[in-house]
């Protein structure tokens, strides 16, 4: 099971949130006053937080199968919150979590990513929602981009026994399309590519510490040799991959977003 480290995570804090925020800029007004709303691979829970931001009286659980996430979370966020609902954090694993009562928003922020067959999860999802409820995620859609092939490749070199995610890892825009409106939901899916702008030394990498390469972290935890062996040759195929420019190195980064309205 792959190790998390919240503080690595949070690093990019700002740039791993803007999704998240277009996402939520496209999720209509929710059916339920005080809404019920789950998010989830809650993470650390700092988007999770903005939830009770844009609906003040709901009662917002964060989902998430890390530990180490999951404290983070606790300690930060986790509480009444000022407009009158609540916010707290469970452990679960997005790919058997099954809804227990009716819900008006189901939303996850980077996760399906790590969920084969996370399409066949819809139809659960969508049938717990409230008449008029959403199905909202953002996934990215970057594994064809040098920092993950690249990975794999090196990855695939040194023998390690970690399963990378490819381009299948996501659908497409259209797949995911048809696949919300056979459902019986009015999809709005959309793709976008930032490019963001990431300063410090070598922060492509030190931005996939964060988030893809922690099957390899982990799995490299017990041989700090072999660990920093992998770092210095993938550190120095993202320089040449990401070449710094005079006010910070250019990240293109494409997600795929989707946001599903159930019929009123």
């Amino acid at each position: 099971m792959t190790t998390w480290d919240p503080a690595q995570y949070l690093r990019h804090a700002d740039h791993r949130a803007r999704p998240f925020i277009d996402l939520l800029a496209r999720v209509p007004d929710l059916p339920t006053d005080p809404a019920r709303i789950a998010d989830l691979g809650c993470g650390p829970g700092n988007v999770t937080a903005l939830l009770a931001d844009r609906w003040p009286t709901a009662r917002v659980t964060g989902y998430d199968n890390s530990p180490e996430m999951l404290d983070k979370a606790h300690a930060e966020h986790a509480g009444p919150t000022p407009g009158g609902g609540s916010l707290d954090f469970a452990h679960a694993d997005v790919r058997t979590w099954a809804p227990t009562g009716s819900y008006d928003l189901v939303i996850s922020n980077a996760t399906l990513q790590w969920v084969p067959g996370h399409v066949e999860r819809f139809a659960d999802w969508i049938g717990a929602l409230a008449p008029g409820g959403t199905l909202a995620f953002q996934v990215p859609g970057n594994f064809g981009a040098p920092s993950h092939r690249l990975m794999r490749e090196l990855a695939a070199s040194f023998g390690l026994p970690v399963a990378l995610r490819h381009d299948d890892a996501v659908h497409t825009p259209e797949a995911y399309l048809a696949r919300l409106t056979a459902l019986g939901c009015t999809a709005d899916v959309w793709e976008t590519t930032y490019i963001h702008l990431l300063t410090g030394e070598d922060p492509v990498l030190d931005w996939v510490k964060g988030t893809g390469l922690r099957p390899v972290l982990t799995a490299l935890a017990d041989d700090p040799a072999a660990r920093e062996k992998f770092l210095t040759a993938y550190r120095a195929a993202l320089r040449e991959a990401y070449p710094a420019g005079p006010h910070g190195t250019p990240f293109p980064f494409r997600r795929v977003f989707a946001v599903a309205r159930k019929e009123a």
